[in-house]
């Protein structure tokens, strides 16, 4: 078993992010006389309409597919748990771990990463799409709650996180770097950078590092759950993978002739967990070499220091790849990917076309404005639908609205 800093009252370790401390928000506020910055984060992000909408995006399987499959709303809540559990026994900032998690798929489209990726062909001639940066769209500008402000002005630490949870995006000259050599900054990042500076070149918090794992384990145990759920996936093809291989002998092993749906269960929890004990030691270690004495010295690192061992890293790669070739790219997936492609490309190309059958207020102010401000204001709607609404729009607008499935 592995032995964490952080389990029971432990107090928060000198290279977590202190609430405290917090740089803060652009339109200054006074403090909330309850809650840190982060809880306060916490609670906007909860109560906006984009994380409402969750409730409706898919995760892999359509809504119509099924009442029990994964949605945006509970992949999100089951990042957060697992944020949270690694951020307690590494002593950070757990509502700072929390609220990046809950906030990280804001700004995914309806439809999934098939939305995402039509989405990008559509505005390819206009600064392209990007979930990530969506998801900064939404709580900087998109929401409109506030007297005082557009978005959710959260805090500098949490945009940051929320940026940049994979890594930096820029070198120190500002120069897009990694998978943005080419491309360039995404267009929200780039816009927002002109009013705070979000250090695009730093790695992020401990504490964002940790919801970005977090994401990575839920999507890769849950979407193994639902794929076997649904049929999709079989229990004699994850003895191919040999992480999975070790999980589903261990389990019948220790309970011959389990029924499926308990098997399903057993093989999901030690997925999790094998996968977190291991972010735990391995950051651990990592923390340990590096010596940090505040959170600065995370973000000046050469590189993360929250993160799987080689072995696990390679292990969790050939997951993903058996996840891709057996479920994401399984024929009744490409079915429906095929068929949702189509409504969201219609969308664009007729809301573009002519923007006036928007609804209010999308399509006010318009007129005599650029393709890029049109295109741009027909992304932002079409981003924020769910899976339903946009059914329900396609059959407004099209006589050929395809019955899923």
């Amino acid at each position: 078993m592995v032995k964490t800093l952080g389990y029971g009252a432990q107090p928060r370790a000198e290279y977590a992010v202190d609430p405290e401390l917090s740089r803060g928000r652009l339109y200054p506020e006074s403090d909330s006389p309850t809650r840190t910055p982060f809880q306060r984060d916490r609670d906007r992000i909860i109560h906006s309409a984009a994380f409402r909408r969750l409730k409706h995006k898919t995760q892999v399987f359509v809504y119509h597919e099924g009442d029990h499959f994964r949605t945006r709303l509970t992949h999100t809540i089951e990042v957060s748990q697992i944020a949270r559990s690694l951020a307690r026994a590494l002593r950070l900032d757990e509502d700072l771990a929390e609220c990046l998690a809950l906030a990280h798929d804001l700004g995914h489209t309806p439809f999934g990463h098939e939305g995402e990726d039509v989405m990008h062909e559509c505005m390819a001639d206009y600064g392209g799409f990007d979930h990530n940066a969506q998801s900064l769209r939404i709580v900087t500008d998109l929401e409109r709650r506030y007297a005082e402000f557009d978005g959710l002005n959260l805090a500098w630490e949490t945009l940051e996180g929320l940026v940049k949870h994979n890594g930096p995006l820029t070198d120190r000259s500002g120069a897009p770097c990694g998978k943005l050599s080419d491309k360039g900054l995404p267009f929200a990042v780039s816009e927002y950078a002109k009013h705070q500076d979000l250090l695009l070149w730093s790695w992020p918090s401990a504490e964002a590092q940790v919801a970005a794992l977090a994401d990575d384990i839920a999507y890769d145990a849950h979407d193994l759950d639902d794929g076997l759920r649904a049929g999709l996936l079989s229990f004699e093809a994850m003895k191919d993978v040999p992480y999975l291989k070790r999980i589903l002998d261990e389990v019948d092993g220790k309970y011959p002739g389990l029924e499926d749906a308990r098997r399903i269960h057993e093989i999901g929890r030690r997925c999790i967990t094998g996968m977190v004990e291991d972010v735990i030691a391995e950051s651990i270690s990592r923390i340990n070499q590096l010596s940090p004495k505040k959170c600065g010295d995370i973000r000046d690192a050469n590189g993360p220091v929250i993160a799987f061992s080689t072995e696990m890293a390679r292990e969790e790669r050939e997951l993903k790849e058996f996840l891709f070739a057996n479920l994401y790219r399984h024929e009744s997936v490409l079915a429906v990917r095929k068929q949702v492609a189509k409504v969201v490309r219609d969308l664009f190309h007729a809301y573009f076309k002519a923007p006036e059958r928007m609804p209010e207020p999308w399509c006010t102010g318009l007129n005599g404005e650029s393709d890029e401000v049109v295109a741009r204001r027909v992304c932002d709607f079409i981003a924020g639908m769910t899976d339903r609404y946009a059914i329900d729009e396609h059959r407004r607008l099209f006589d050929d609205t395809p019955e899923l499935g």
